[in-house]
């Protein structure tokens, strides 16, 4: 295994700025079926801020699937394939609509071994949020890169008890207005012919964040007058286009069950109950 302590993109920087517009916001609520009434002032729901900060990537900078190309802020370790894994975020203090906030994003970890699809890498980016120089936010996400191999989808999840439990089905259209909003091209959520062919999955799949926001959202809404501080999420298995995704949760803990039955997302809530939501 390599030694991660000596690889040149270990403390990697880079920043993005960008104002807490309304629009993005008020879009994604269209995207579900809501009245857009987010406004100057409002709080940024939990993972909301993945329509800010994107990166100013050209088209010629992008591989055929669609991702940036390796090489550049994110190291390449010689893995095509790669997805977001989960994050450990921290809310200091929520964004707000109208807010100029400052990006900073490092590299702090890179690592490999060799699992039973083959070599993986891991890659541990922390982004941290600020507003005039205060800390809001601290996302610290797991990259994993794979060999360009199918997923294998795993099996059923035994039941769990749950306090509540809604189902959503994504379908084409939010998968497409999502990746508009975060200004993403990786073609699995919009490419079904090059989803099957190249990548070997049975069908276009939701997007990992999508997942986790849903799931959240959910989640948050059994919690009224609860202030959000933390959250943290493992992505587990794939959901597919137009199959329904059961949310549910037990306290502070949520899941995502895909169509066939597996656990695609967890999700851990943390609230600090000494200050109002």
């Amino acid at each position: 295994m390599p030694d991660s302590s000596r690889h040149p993109a270990l403390g990697r920087t880079e920043l993005a700025e960008d104002v807490l517009d309304p629009r993005p916001a008020r879009h994604f609520q269209l995207a579900l079926d809501r009245q857009p009434n987010m406004g100057e002032g409002d709080p940024l729901p939990p993972l909301w801020h993945y329509f800010y900060f994107n990166p100013q990537i050209r088209s010629c900078d992008l591989a055929p699937d669609g991702h940036e190309r390796l090489g550049g802020f994110l190291p390449d370790l010689g893995l095509p394939r790669r997805m977001w894994g989960g994050s450990r975020i921290t809310v200091h203090a929520p964004l707000r609509i109208g807010e100029r906030a400052v990006k900073t994003s490092t590299i702090e970890d890179v690592t490999e071994k060799t699992g039973r699809s083959g070599r993986l890498g891991f890659v541990t980016v922390r982004h941290d949020f600020t507003v005039d120089g205060a800390p809001r936010m601290t996302d610290v996400q797991t990259i994993v890169y794979r060999e360009p191999t199918g997923a294998a989808v795993p099996p059923p999840a035994e039941p769990e008890p749950a306090d509540w439990q809604e189902s959503v089905t994504p379908d084409e259209i939010l998968l497409f207005r999502y990746s508009a909003l975060i200004f993403y091209a990786h073609r699995i959520h919009y490419d079904a012919d090059y989803t099957r062919e190249v990548e070997g999955y049975p069908a276009l799949l939701a997007h990992g964040p999508l997942t986790a926001t849903l799931l959240a959202g959910a989640g948050q809404a059994r919690h009224p007058g609860r202030r959000l501080t933390g959250l943290e999420i493992r992505a587990q298995a794939p959901c597919f286009v137009g199959r329904p995704l059961r949310l549910e949760g037990r306290g502070t803990d949520l899941r995502a069950v895909n169509g066939e039955g597996a656990v695609a997302m967890r999700v851990r809530l943390s609230f600090d109950d000494g200050e109002p939501a």
